[in-house]
């Protein structure tokens, strides 16, 4: 029975609201919930510790640009009802659409395999064993996820997975922060031309704005046309349009607004103990971790090493995910989480062979920090041609028929592009120094 509040509405009907809400978010809630992989937490655990507050400034500054491209990918999706690789495919020359897949392939496989090596070491920390066995559970539970778990089943785990980002709030809860110090650090930008800085601002830009992400979100609205029969795409059903678009804007606004959120509290946690006791070189998301322990209490230690595990279960499945539904649009396989192995034979196989690889990097003695630093380079590389690709789909009314993007979401898209593609041009100039 509900039961009525003061002011006329039932708890009941609150709670119904809240939970509907929470089940109609999808891709971009996961999407922005993925985009805090350990890999992400390593970069920007380097950048609390290395520059303190001074570059909390940059999670306000890049949310505007990754909410912009991430709607418009979503929207690509959704409107024509096929990926951003098939999109490429269909309207570009085999060329342009080959290199840009086989490089998001190779990042995707470096990002992957940093962040199982991430997991292993966090679990390391927390149990006993050897850390081979931690990576290599690590692995075979991502990968055993996607395989054997339907998308419609799945998909629900990853939202829960998403709570896992809490931790690094709590963290910051319990050291007492935002300071007054930091939110002015926030608000009024600092900006160096010093090579150390332009550095960390391209790796929190090129970590906040991945390829993956663009390739995955649309991925995912086009998977959810496809498992319900009432749904399709927006150009060849007009009617369903305003409820769509409004569902992707404030999916999008909320998910990618939780990301940097969190990426938020992760440098202030990293600049409030590391930073202001000299501990500037921290390389790891585990090596954070260990070192919070001493300043910050053991609590704080073991909820930031959960994060890790946990946004790496979230995070691995996403990027192999979207390689796998990239090469498989290439080759026009049927791609679907939904559907089982034997009848997407080559999507699972891209899955598992991208996962394996990337488990393996960890035993032939490649340096986390170089597999980080090569990813980061490749997505760099990718980034900007990809958006440029995405925002010429997303005006073409062949793809998206009359819901090509309205014009301030045109302009803030190109924006995006325009500072990814400095990124890594800044990328390349500041690693040739």
């Amino acid at each position: 029975m509900a039961v009525t509040t003061a002011d006329g509405s039932s708890k009941k009907s609150k709670q119904s609201l809240a939970g509907n809400i929470f089940w109609k978010l999808g891709p971009g809630l996961i999407t922005g919930a993925a985009d805090d992989d350990p890999s992400g937490i390593a970069t920007y655990s380097q950048v609390g510790a290395q520059f303190g507050y001074g570059m909390l400034w940059t999670m306000l500054f890049s949310f505007p640009l990754m909410a912009a491209i991430q709607e418009i990918s979503a929207r690509i999706g959704r409107v024509s009802g096929i990926g951003i690789a098939g999109n490429i495919r269909r309207h570009y020359s085999k060329p342009y659409l080959y290199g840009i897949v086989s490089l998001l392939l190779i990042a995707n496989i470096f990002n992957i395999g940093a962040d199982i090596g991430a997991m292993g070491a966090a679990a390391k920390l927390m149990l006993p064993g050897p850390p081979a066995l931690f990576i290599v559970l690590a692995g075979g539970i991502s990968l055993t996820m996607q395989i054997l778990i339907p998308y419609s089943s799945y998909v629900k785990y990853l939202k829960w997975l998403t709570l896992a980002l809490f931790s690094y709030v709590i963290t910051a809860i319990i050291l007492h922060e935002p300071s007054w110090k930091a939110i002015h650090a926030t608000i009024l930008p600092n900006f160096s031309l010093h090579r150390e800085f332009l550095t960390a601002l391209i790796a929190i830009l090129g970590t906040t704005i991945s390829p993956y992400l663009f390739f995955w979100q649309a991925s995912e609205e086009v998977e959810d046309v496809t498992l319900d029969a009432k749904e399709k795409p927006l150009k060849n059903s007009p009617a369903q349009a305003p409820a769509q678009l409004q569902r992707i804007r404030f999916d999008t606004l909320l998910g990618m607004a939780f990301s940097n959120l969190v990426a938020f509290f992760i440098i202030l946690t990293a600049a409030s103990t590391l930073y202001s006791h000299g501990l500037r070189d921290i390389q790891t998301a585990d090596q954070a971790a260990r070192a919070l322990q001493p300043l910050a209490g053991q609590f704080a230690s073991s909820i930031f090493t959960i994060g890790i595990i946990g946004t790496g279960l979230l995070a691995v499945p996403v990027l192999a995910g979207s390689a796998a539904y990239a090469v498989s649009e290439v080759f026009q396989w049927t791609a679907s989480l939904e559907e089982k192995p034997r009848r997407a034979v080559g999507f699972y196989a891209t899955i598992g062979v991208a996962t394996f690889i990337g488990l393996l990097l960890n035993f032939i003695h490649l340096n986390p920090i170089k597999a980080l630093f090569y990813s980061a380079v490749l997505n760099g590389v990718v980034a900007g041609p990809v958006m440029a690709f995405m925002m010429l789909l997303a005006r073409n009314p062949k793809v998206m028929g009359k819901f090509t993007l309205p014009r301030a979401l045109h302009i803030m898209g190109w924006v995006a592009t325009v500072v990814m593609v400095l990124v890594s041009v800044g990328m390349f100039i500041t690693v040739s120094q």
